[in-house]
């Protein structure tokens, strides 16, 4: 198994330590992992030909699938330029870690643009034409962005700059946007970055987890009279969610039921720019694959729910409606249009946003208008469903009073799914949704869910560090050295050890203690290692 390629960098790490500069490509790993080209070779099939920083060390297993994911399949016809994204898992052995600076932007970020310690993300420009000089008749060739990143709209946007100048002028030009990426300033949420590249200045936007949703400053403020005109990028990952969903709309309520339930789902599209764009704007629940080849109709005909979309076109005003269709009939490769599921909606269609959405097409309204408004939609929809849970999961939490320090924190109490089920009578979805149906029915559902598992254990754990942050508090308030004169020096040493523990967690994990507080405790715990016998004080300093 191929790593990262240690001596280069330890090498280049002792060359800059002492003048405490940059180490090189630091910056550049802050946005990409690497940059790769990947071609077709009539011996091996599709191969990387290319990978940049050279001393980036890709293992053999990312590369068969950076190589077999950065062309389209056979099927697709692609002739001409295509963009489209994919991600795949990280090797075992490589890093899973994160330094400090990605720690610190995990924690300001929105959980959808975090840095992803497990995975890489490809965006992908492919070229393919017809070229008489080689022997299999066409010129077909890829180039790569990985990041850990999903920037979809900044990376497809850089694309756009780069590939077509890279095919004209290879190795050379690839070689200085690198170097120029590598000037950037690092990624930070909340921030407006401008970023150069190829003698153009790329303006964007990371949102931060504070943020409103689908708000950004970039959409708001007049641009300063920069020259030349920055390429302005309101977000780094929303994409065009009526342009997505276009073919669904009167759906749309189905495919929210199914993602909030973690169903698996297949995205078929006649191309992969629309069959990544619509899995990326399904925001990955428990598994959603997006496909090109028909040859997948006969393989995945037993998946519950297959999303087929056809080429785009208009009827009237309205792009055509795909239909509602039994998973029976998916059997034969010349499948139409549909979703072909079995599954029943607790939840009835919101007409009235089915209504405004057509009136937009007819006013010829925006599509970035469009788009807001489905986004608004469905996230006002996850809030209503959510805030009940939300609600009930707090109540959980045992009450301050109850938090000494001379005990273990209390513990949380148990999910009990009955009494939520009567909470929702009179705080339930009803309060902040219009939309009828049976919602106990969905809850129900979504509790047996794989996304009810991970929402809760992600609550339960903030919970868990909110008592560690509150016991801490008490601890650092109490009166240690009152409390050591009737104790045994078993005891004592017990609670020294507990309380270095503590300390250490706060450190590492960085509790958002007052410092003050954390500087008083440290003071209590070296006092009363003081008061015990040498013998004892020489083991505890030793620990």
């Amino acid at each position: 198994m191929e790593l990262w390629e240690p001596e280069s960098r330890c090498r280049r790490a002792q060359r800059y330590a002492a003048s405490g500069s940059t180490l090189p490509w630091d910056r550049f790993s802050a946005w990409l992992e690497c940059v790769c080209v990947v071609t077709f070779d009539l011996e091996l099939g599709q191969a990387i030909e290319l990978v940049y920083p050279h001393d980036v060390r890709l293992t053999e297993k990312e590369k068969t699938s950076i190589c077999y994911l950065s062309f389209p399949d056979s099927y697709s016809g692609c002739l001409g330029d295509t963009q489209f994204s994919f991600r795949i898992r990280q090797s075992v052995g490589h890093k899973l870690s994160m330094n400090g600076e990605e720690e610190k932007y995990n924690r300001d970020a929105p959980v959808v643009l975090q840095w992803d310690r497990a995975h890489y993300y490809g965006f992908v420009y492919f070229r393919q034409v017809k070229d008489s000089t080689i022997k299999r008749g066409y010129f077909q060739k890829s180039l790569v962005l990985i990041s850990r990143l999903p920037f979809v709209n900044l990376f497809c946007s850089l694309l756009q700059l780069v590939a077509p100048e890279y095919f004209e002028k290879l190795e050379p030009c690839l070689e200085a946007v690198c170097n120029e990426i590598d000037q950037w300033p690092a990624p930070v949420p909340g921030k407006t970055l401008s970023l150069p590249v190829m003698g153009v200045v790329i303006q964007v936007w990371i949102p931060s987890k504070n943020d409103k949703i689908g708000t950004s400053p970039l959409k708001q403020s007049n641009q300063e009279n920069l020259l030349p005109a920055p390429m302005v990028i309101p977000t780094v990952n929303e994409l065009d969610f009526f342009r997505c969903f276009q073919q669904i709309l009167i759906h749309i309520q189905m495919v929210w039921e199914l993602m909030l339930l973690g169903e698996p789902v297949i995205v078929m599209a006649t191309s992969p720019t629309v069959s990544s764009d619509t899995v990326l704007a399904l925001i990955r629940p428990n598994v959603v694959l997006g496909v090109t080849n028909p040859f997948f109709i006969k393989t995945f005909q037993h998946w519950p729910h297959i999303i087929r979309l056809g080429e785009i076109k208009m009827s009237g005003d309205l792009p055509k409606q795909i239909k509602v269709k039994k998973l029976m009939k998916i059997r034969t490769l010349d499948t139409k249009p549909g979703i072909y599921t079995s599954y029943r909606t607790f939840l009835h269609k919101d007409k009235a946003l089915i209504k405004r959405l057509l009136k937009g097409i007819q006013r010829k309204r925006p599509s970035e208008v469009q788009s807001a408004i489905v986004r608004r939609h469905l996230l006002e929809l996850t809030q209503s469903f959510i805030i009940p849970l939300e609600r009930y999961v707090a109540s959980l939490m045992p009450l301050q009073r109850t938090i000494t320090a001379w005990k273990n924190p209390p513990q949380i109490r148990p999910f009990n799914q009955e009494e939520f089920m009567k909470t929702l009578e009179h705080a339930g979805p009803q309060l902040t949704s219009v939309l009828k149906g049976d919602w106990v029915g969905l809850y129900r559902h979504f509790i047996k869910s794989p996304n009810f598992d991970g929402w809760f254990r992600m609550r339960h754990q903030e919970m868990r560090k909110k008592l560690d942050i509150l016991h801490f508090e008490v601890l650092c308030q109490a009166d240690l050295l009152k409390w050591i004169r009737e104790k045994s020096e078993v005891e004592i040493v017990d609670l020294v050890l507990k309380l270095r523990e503590k300390l250490i967690k706060a450190r590492v994990h960085q509790l958002p203690v007052r410092e003050d507080l954390l500087e008083k405790l440290e003071l209590y715990v070296e006092t009363v290692i003081s008061s015990l016998p040498d013998d004892l004080q020489v083991v505890l300093h030793r620990h």
